[in-house]
């Protein structure tokens, strides 16, 4: 596949980036050649890669409809990448025209091709900041100006997580980002795990190799993420489990997307 990303300007396009790999596994065309370069040694090794992607893309769809439904107005979506068709803006403010959304993301070229995407819904923002900085977060202008943290908001970590080493302590970082929304906000969470399936395993290798780690939690691990918070039914899933449209959605082995997903209230 040929990109048809542009590269902004004073952008590294020789280092690969999670959001560009993950975009070019969806099908998206805001990627370069090292980004490709990892995909492809994935899916050398694991043909089914993109199904993990497009599980979670799903996942992340029904996760924002159901909140939409139960009256969630105000999005966070922290680690959010570069938007593709069905992203949280379309499907918040398709079922309620006044949903706000902020998009948080590290990547600069998923930030700069946001904006373009973006400029002119005054219902969204985007902000290139760090998750292990959340009060830069939390106090950027644009999320003041956008969001009511008195009232609920739903705080997205989607593919997330596993980008975020044990050396950053993410429950500190979570905890610390969490504490500042209140009762009835809503945490949207999904999560790699080596349990289910030996590929991701082998994914973590290839990030490394290629100068980018890979942190695959259990099941355990990732449902302490949710300390204090209330899990919504079905609990901490795999991602095809969580609230599938018709249950033959759901194979045989949903485990081998090897992603956990889940959402939880804030009592």
């Amino acid at each position: 596949m040929e990109s048809q990303a542009q590269v902004p300007q004073g952008i590294d396009a020789e280092r690969p980036s999670a959001a560009r790999v993950y975009d070019f596994l969806l099908g998206g065309a805001h990627n370069f050649g090292p980004d490709r370069y990892v995909a492809e040694r994935l899916l050398a090794v694991d043909p089914t890669a993109p199904r993990t992607a497009h599980e979670n893309r799903a996942f992340l769809r029904r996760a924002v409809e159901y909140l939409v439904g139960a009256g969630v107005r105000q999005f966070l979506d922290i680690g959010s990448g570069i938007p593709t068709v069905g992203h949280v803006h379309e499907i918040a403010q398709q079922a309620a025209a006044e949903a706000r959304v902020v998009y948080v993301d590290i990547d600069p070229v998923a930030v700069a091709h946001s904006r373009l995407i973006l400029g002119d819904n005054p219902g969204t923002a985007v902000i290139q900041e760090d998750f292990r900085r959340p009060e830069r977060i939390l106090d950027h202008p644009d999320v003041r100006r956008l969001l009511d943290l008195e009232q609920p908001v739903a705080v997205l970590l989607v593919a997330l997580l596993h980008l975020i080493s044990d050396n950053d302590d993410p429950s500190r970082v979570l905890a610390h980002l969490t504490q500042r929304v209140p009762s009835g906000a809503y945490l949207v969470l999904s999560h790699l795990t080596e349990e289910g399936t030996a590929t991701v395993t082998t994914g973590k290798d290839i990030f490394r190799h290629s100068g980018m780690e890979l942190t695959p939690r259990t099941r355990r691990q990732i449902e302490a993420f949710f300390s204090g918070w209330d899990l919504l039914e079905p609990g901490l899933v795999w991602a095809p489990q969580w609230h599938p449209e018709r249950p033959q959605d759901v194979d045989e082995q949903p485990g081998s997307t090897g992603i956990y997903a889940g959402v939880a209230r804030k009592p």
